[in-house]
């Protein structure tokens, strides 16, 4: 389980890292009328995309087995939790799944258009609403604590 949970963590900090790259690039070519490319923005809009479903995955394993997920809900509900607790059970992996979905979604929408405006837009908007529900679901407590 200690691996699992490093792995999770580590990762985190390149999805976050690769996120961030995607939605300022994807900010940049919607408002420089930049033209999609095949190579630097699909690849970095793609690989983010994968990096964060594996980081869905591997959070949903080790909430579903470690001591802080659904064994603490199991036991002691959701408000037998504490505030630390809640997040980590709970509020984390539920936000991450609907900022997954975010992300997702922004990526299946680029693909409908033929111009770069609306790819970046759509990658820009859906891709930053994951980002920031992201980063409001992080147990920072743990990160840095």
């Amino acid at each position: 389980m200690e691996i699992l949970q490093s792995v999770h963590s580590y990762l985190a900090y390149v999805a976050l890292g690769l996120l961030i790259l995607a939605v300022l690039n994807a900010v940049s070519g919607w408002m420089g009328n930049k033209v999609f490319t095949m190579g630097r923005d699909l690849r970095l809009s793609l690989f983010t995309l994968i990096i964060c479903h594996i980081q869905l995955v591997l959070g949903l394993l080790l909430w579903a087995f470690s001591s802080n997920g659904l064994a603490a809900l199991n036991e002691f509900g959701v408000g037998g939790l504490n505030a630390p607790a809640r997040l980590l059970a709970l509020e984390h992996p539920l936000i991450n799944i609907i900022a997954i979905a975010l992300i997702t979604i922004g990526w299946s929408r680029h693909k409908k258009f033929l111009d770069g405006k609306p790819k970046f837009k759509s990658i820009a908007i859906f891709y930053g609403l994951g980002l920031v529900l992201i980063l409001s679901r992080i147990p920072w407590g743990q990160w840095f604590g």
